[in-house]
């Protein structure tokens, strides 16, 4: 029976399982939707923005570990996609997205609303297509879920021009795909296995670093074995967080820039780093030449080209996390380091993490602890970019493995409300609460109605500070407290809640904070709450961009204490 390309692409999508796209209709893609109309399991989401429809498809991947799908039209419609599809690409998530196009007698003749899409986002995707005939859409699409969830997850594109979609042909969905070129490595080389397990045998200092590569292969049981086996203290990439409880006594939370001080200090005293399924970003190592100086260095990465691209190791084994951890423990000796243990936990006890207020307005770190202690075990946190996420990715304390999403690479102000609807929608029965502050949530906040429109039951914590937060804090530590277009306004959050028909209150107090929280969580809706915190708190500790992990920032400096 022929089919339209439409129709073809709808039959695709529900051979790949998908159950929900987010996206907005627009002139090149109402071929799609009219045919979307015939398929009611496929849930469609109406989100106000595209950017938007992007982090939705992320937040959605992201806790179900498969590839969410968002729709945009030509021109501005697949444009507004570029930020959540570049963001996805830092993070390694998967999507698959779905552009209209002009029909294909008007490409390359600057048609209304036309955009060469397929080259805009070569940089930022895995792979891309510009679909030129229906014949070849099931086996395209077939060929985007495969690459988009195999290897290092990512993005891909497929662009259909609007004839094509009205295309008739007969349809059938491949069972494979044939791609000669394209072939992850899962396994790791056996005999560089057991080379670096004698390494980890062998040091007296251990130190793993888990990257979000651990939580994407969902090697938590694999991780977990392997540190306890080892008595290693476990430091964590931000987009790692959640790759093992936050209460398990070998976790030192995050390192790096903003990592806290005894999570630095192992790195840096560490004589082995087991990096795994992490880039090295910058904002991890800082001075790449001075980070982890005491130590040889072992990266374990699905992706090749990680290796020594910023950091050079000693030795690597390329593949997939779990596998690969699979590979090494059993080759590993039950250890006891009680020496290297009783160094670390007497860093701890000796910079613990404390809230650096010079008001006495709330302090937004003593707010997001708060919340860690008001959420139960099956909560998602989802944060923008900003103080707040570093305060929260500092504290973080979620119980839920995978329950920490924010957006790392591309530091994407906005992503919070988007990832946390899409996230919503992937786990229905769990509880999702947002992390903003008052800049990052303005980027997006019109998906209030989205959330509205769709029954989510998000709560949202807006921390409330009156400024940029972090640029100001950047301007006052490290620019003479030159603040430069960093005061921002922001509307009556509550009213603006109001409208939207989403309960609210505003917390001034810190007495008022417990209740404030217990109020959202038994509310079976949406809630938001608006913290007015101090203005000036900064994060600490903070390691100076170009100097390396030991420079720690930890606390403001006494020619600064005490300011008002």
């Amino acid at each position: 029976m022929k089919k339209t390309g439409a129709q073809i692409l709808c039959e695709s999508l529900l051979q790949e399982g998908v159950d929900v796209i987010f996206g907005i209709s627009g002139g090149t893609v109402i071929p799609l939707y009219d045919a979307f109309s015939q398929y009611p399991q496929i849930r469609r989401v109406l989100v106000r923005h595209e950017q938007a429809a992007a982090h939705a498809a992320a937040g959605y991947a992201r806790v179900r570990h498969r590839a969410g799908v968002c729709v945009g039209t030509s021109g501005p419609g697949a444009t507004n996609l570029v930020t959540g599809i570049t963001d996805a690409y830092l993070d390694s998530t998967p999507l698959v997205v779905i552009t209209g196009q002009v029909a294909s007698s008007f490409i390359g003749k600057d048609a209304f609303q036309e955009t060469d899409i397929t080259g805009i986002t070569l940089p930022v995707t895995k792979h891309s297509y510009l679909v030129r005939d229906a014949a070849d859409l099931a086996t395209i699409i077939k060929e985007a879920f495969h690459i988009a969830q195999t290897g290092r997850p990512g993005p891909v594109l497929v662009d259909i021009p609007k004839d094509v979609q009205q295309q008739e042909t007969e349809f059938s969905y491949p069972d494979t795909v044939n791609l000669p070129g394209y072939k992850p490595v899962t396994e790791a080389n056996q005999a560089h296995v057991a080379t670096v397990a004698e390494l980890l045998n062998r040091a007296e200092r251990p130190v793993v670093i888990a990257g979000r590569g651990v939580i994407i292969s969902r090697a938590h049981e694999e991780l977990r074995e392997l540190v306890e086996t080892l008595q290693a203290p476990v430091v964590h990439t931000m987009l790692g967080l959640g790759s093992l409880p936050p209460q398990h006594y070998l976790n030192l939370g995050m390192f790096g820039m903003h990592g806290a001080v005894y999570a630095n200090k192992a790195v840096q005293d560490a004589d082995l780093i087991l990096a795994i399924g992490t880039r090295f970003g910058d904002r991890a190592t800082m001075k790449a030449s001075e980070f982890a100086p005491k130590a040889i260095v072992v990266h374990i990465d699905i992706d090749s080209a990680e290796i020594g691209k910023n950091i050079v190791p000693y030795a690597s084994l390329v593949g997939d996390v779990k596998t690969v951890l699979g590979q090494i423990n059993p080759l590993l000796r039950k250890s006891d380091r009680p020496a290297w243990l009783a160094q670390v936990e007497s860093w701890r006890s000796s910079n613990p993490l404390v809230e650096h207020t010079p008001g006495t307005k709330l302090s937004a770190r003593r707010v997001i602890r708060r919340l860690y202690e008001s959420i139960d075990e099956k909560t998602i946190v989802v944060t923008g970019v900003g103080q707040h996420q570093m305060f929260a990715a500092q504290e973080y304390a979620a119980p839920r493995l995978n329950g920490f999403l924010s957006s790392g690479g591309l530091g994407t102000m906005g992503f919070e409300l988007p990832a946390a609807l899409g996230a919503q929608i992937a786990c229905p029965d769990e509880a999702v609460w947002i992390v903003a502050g008052d800049g990052s949530f303005q980027m997006t906040m019109q998906e209030l109605s989205t959330i509205v429109q769709e029954g989510l039951p998000v709560k949202i914590a807006i921390v409330n500070n009156g400024y940029l937060g972090m640029v100001r804090q950047w301007q006052d530590l490290f620019f003479n407290r030159n603040y430069v277009d960093v005061a921002i306004h922001a509307p009556d959050f509550v009213k603006l809640a109001d409208a939207y028909g989403i309960p609210a209150v505003r917390v001034e107090n810190e007495c008022d904070v417990p209740a404030a929280f217990d109020r959202a969580n038994a509310h079976q809706g949406p809630f938001l709450i608006e913290f007015s915190v101090e203005p000036e708190e900064n994060v600490y500790p903070i390691v100076a961009p170009g100097q390396n992990l030991d420079c720690m920032i930890k606390a403001p400096q006494p020619a600064r204490a005490g300011r008002s």
